[in-house]
């Protein structure tokens, strides 16, 4: 379902005509919507929907990119909504779930992007749900970068907050993000949750800006700091996959460059850059590599960077079409929606969970 023109009553009565007591519902708000949140969760409180929600800078519907509006998808299988507050905490644990899930089940997780403790959380959700079920989902916020109350459900507004639950629906992922390698291995020899202070003993940016400024030709100096940082993220090395990619933000008085998601001291991190062509091919890659292992899914979802818009402009409507075009490949019917995100969460090769930035990951939901 699609609201261009969205009021909470016409919402929440769709949503009711449509709710079964197994049935989540994933509420996506492009953040400029004129629309009044808490309103929206009291006309959904008064419905006997399940859902979560997020306020997301664009959203995407099919191929076309949207500023205003709210897209709300259905999945099946629900088995409980969970919150957890104070993401920053890291002395909370969740429970252990009782049994061995399989590949039939999939958690599906919304998260404040600019929240510190994004890692430690997944780390959590991973010990509580095992390596065999899938992760999907993603950071939700606003592209202002300023962190405000960005993840709604029946426990609140929140910030600095998570909620997710457990689907017992079969789910098949893709994730890719074509950025390349520029420059490294470096060692991330001083960290401080998302904030990377050191880099080989120096100070990150010294080391960052002598990278990024010889290659692009560009000054820090006379550029904001992200103009020239969004096409120059870190790339965490993993071996024998793709890079997790790390969006450097803003750099501090300190000399400090602060990211979207945590990198650990001692951290091997290339700096990547990014090319149009290869980008979105690689999202072409991650629809195909989700529609390879489907059947005939009933929901397609995508969460896509905002940073990837921010740096293709109008080309991430090809990017948007690759996906597309992909899924069509291989006669996979459902219309494509999603969020432009803060990060982006999912599970990959045998299963681990991760959070990454500048990466598209499609889910499909059978």
């Amino acid at each position: 379902m699609i609201f261009e023109n969205p009021n909470p009553r016409e919402i929440a009565q769709a949503m009711q005509q449509n709710a079964a007591p197994d049935t989540l519902f994933v509420v996506m708000v492009a953040e400029n919507t004129p629309l009044d949140v808490a309103q929206l969760m009291t006309a959904l409180n008064e419905t006997t929907c399940q859902y979560i929600g997020g306020i997301f800078p664009k959203l995407i519907f099919d191929d076309k990119l949207l500023n205003l509006g709210v897209i709300v998808t259905q999945l099946k299988g629900l088995q409980k909504i969970h919150t957890v507050r104070g993401l920053a905490d890291v002395s909370y644990a969740l429970e252990k779930h009782p049994e061995v899930l399989g590949s039939d089940y999939c958690v599906f997780a919304l998260v404040d992007g600019l929240a510190s403790g994004i890692s430690g959380f997944l780390s959590e959700l991973y010990r509580s749900y095992g390596s065999e079920i899938r992760y999907f989902g993603g950071g939700a916020g606003s592209l202002s970068l300023q962190q405000a109350p960005c993840i709604f459900s029946r426990e609140g507004f929140l910030e600095d907050a998570a909620v997710y639950c457990l689907l017992n629906q079969t789910t098949h992922l893709g994730v890719k993000h074509g950025w390349e390698k520029l420059g490294g291995p470096f060692i991330a020899t001083k960290t401080n949750a998302n904030i990377v202070e050191e880099i080989n003993w120096k100070p990150a940016f010294e080391v960052y800006r002598e990278l990024v400024e010889a290659d692009s030709g560009a000054s820090f100096d006379s550029q904001a700091f992200f103009d020239i940082a969004k096409g120059y993220p870190f790339g965490m090395v993993r071996e024998g996959s793709e890079c997790i990619v790390r969006d450097p933000i803003a750099v501090n008085e300190q000399g400090h460059l602060i990211c979207v998601g945590e990198v650990a001291e001692n951290t091997f991190l290339n700096v990547l850059k990014g090319k149009i062509d290869p980008l979105i091919i690689a999202a072409g890659q991650a629809a195909a590599e989700a529609a390879d292992q489907a059947g005939k899914p009933t929901a397609a979802i995508i969460i896509d960077c905002i940073s990837r818009v921010l740096f293709l402009g109008d080309d991430f409507e090809r990017e948007a079409k690759a996906v597309s075009i992909a899924l069509r490949n291989k006669e996979i019917d459902p219309t494509i929606r999603g969020a432009l995100s803060l990060g982006e969460i999912s599970s990959f090769g045998e299963g681990f969970l991760e959070f990454f930035n500048k990466t598209t990951v499609v889910g499909l939901f059978e």
